[in-house]
């Protein structure tokens, strides 16, 4: 990497943010599409937020994507986009005429996760376990994949409740239903959906088992952590070995990452397949078989 005092500077924010892999997969971005660009991480404290964005701003950074805390401290900051207000947070943010842009690239991940798997799930039931910011990311991609119903499993009833609320004014024609945090109710659903998705913390910080056992699904099931593992091993992917196909969220992050690229640089979608597999060889994983990735 060559840098000079024409290079665009991009990075990512959080806290902490060392452990982030989005600077491998973007430098593999900005290789593909051969950019005088480079991509740092920025750790910016909970308490800092408003003066980082001043001092990025003042710096010239052209865009930078956003990570835990900080995607719904930035809301206010910034001029967020229709999707990124309708999930409540943001991911992506890019310099503009008249101060900072931004949205949210995280659904376009999942999206394109379940796109690679080439599973299709229109008129199928889904799972989702969580109801915080990456389960309205994940909702709102699902609106668009016209599942059958959608069935939301949170510990948390108030939180759960709220989020329907918002499901049924932003997503009319998305049907979903409460499902309580009970092994019996799970046992119900979980054996005849297509699509399982995890969106709690459960597996971030340790290795607890996930708290449900799930059942053997009756046919075709895809199975997705938003969680990811250097090794790809989460409670959640353990818990659903008897799926057809299971993933931890490495996909998805790259994915969302290539989104955030694509706005950043108003060019086509990098090629994911290669930024995943070489980040695989690096941290010694399992290979991913993602056939609506691969290359034509």
């Amino acid at each position: 990497m060559n840098i000079s005092g024409s290079t665009s500077l991009y990075g990512i924010i959080g806290w902490p943010v060392a452990h982030s892999l989005s600077p491998m997969f973007q430098r593999d971005f900005i290789e593909q599409q051969q950019l005088d660009a480079a991509y740092l991480p920025f750790p910016v404290a909970p308490d800092a937020v408003p003066q980082a964005l001043d001092g990025l701003w003042a710096l010239g950074i052209q865009g930078f994507n956003v990570t835990v805390p900080h995607k719904e401290t930035v809301m206010p900051l910034v001029h967020a986009d229709n999707a990124a207000l309708r999930i409540g947070a943001v991911n992506t943010v890019r310099r503009g005429s008249d101060g900072w842009q931004a949205t949210n690239s995280d659904w376009l991940g999942f999206k394109a996760v379940v796109e690679g798997a080439q599973r299709p799930i229109a008129g199928r039931d889904v799972l989702l376990f969580g109801a915080g910011g990456t389960a309205r990311a994940v909702l709102h991609a699902l609106h668009t994949l016209k599942p059958a119903r959608v069935y939301i499993c949170n510990r948390n009833p108030d939180r759960l409740a709220r989020l329907l609320d918002d499901v049924a004014r932003h997503y009319p024609a998305l049907h979903c239903a409460a499902l309580d945090w009970s092994q019996t109710q799970v046992n119900e659903i979980a054996a005849q959906t297509a699509l399982r998705i995890n969106t709690t913390a459960i597996g971030l910080k340790d290795d607890a088992p996930f708290p449900f056992t799930l059942p053997v699904p009756t046919g075709d099931a895809l199975a997705i952590d938003a969680v990811y593992r250097p090794d790809g091993d989460t409670p959640f992917t353990r818990a659903n070995g008897g799926c057809s196909m299971v993933t931890d969220g490495l996909p998805m992050l790259i994915a969302q990452g290539a989104a955030s690229f694509s706005w950043w640089h108003d060019c086509p979608l990098p090629d994911c397949r290669s930024a995943l597999a070489r980040i695989e060889q690096q941290l010694k994983r399992p290979t991913i078989n993602l056939p609506g990735w691969e290359q034509p």
